[in-house]
């Protein structure tokens, strides 16, 4: 019996290729055909969901180095992030984000890395857009 996997498109996302949360932008970017996500992750949600680029009928992101990207994507980036988002979100919302931001210099809570592997696994097996078909694979 053929593994699901087996049949799948895999795209390459390497840790060693970027040094930051926009790095990381530019890396997955470069997997998608005619699109450039630029690192709002609403947006990569619904990059992930389909029709930017991705493979149709499921797909494998394969990360390689993915324990250098959650040190990348640890809480330094998550406050620098936090911190853009800060700017731009509705005034409603900044009490949430800066409650975020002090957790996140204590070194507590999800990460950026964590916060990019949730929306990831959202559209995998077991998640809520599970019909996606995106397989991860942390290496």
């Amino acid at each position: 019996m053929t593994d699901q996997r087996d049949d799948l498109p895999v795209l390459v996302v390497d840790g060693a290729r970027f040094s930051d949360f926009d790095g990381f932008a530019r890396e997955f970017s470069r997997l998608l055909r005619h699109y450039t996500w630029r690192g709002n992750l609403d947006a990569f949600n619904d990059v992930l969901r389909g029709g930017f680029g991705t493979p149709a009928n499921g797909w494998t992101l394969r990360w390689l180095n993915s324990e250098l990207s959650r040190s990348v994507l640890g809480y330094e980036a998550t406050v620098q992030q936090l911190e853009s988002l800060l700017s731009t979100c509705d005034p409603s919302s900044r009490p949430s984000v800066m409650a975020r931001i002090s957790s996140a210099r204590l070194g507590e809570g999800p990460t950026l890395f964590d916060e990019v592997i949730d929306i990831i696994r959202d559209h995998g097996p077991g998640g809520d857009e599970s019909e996606d078909g995106v397989l991860l694979e942390l290496l």
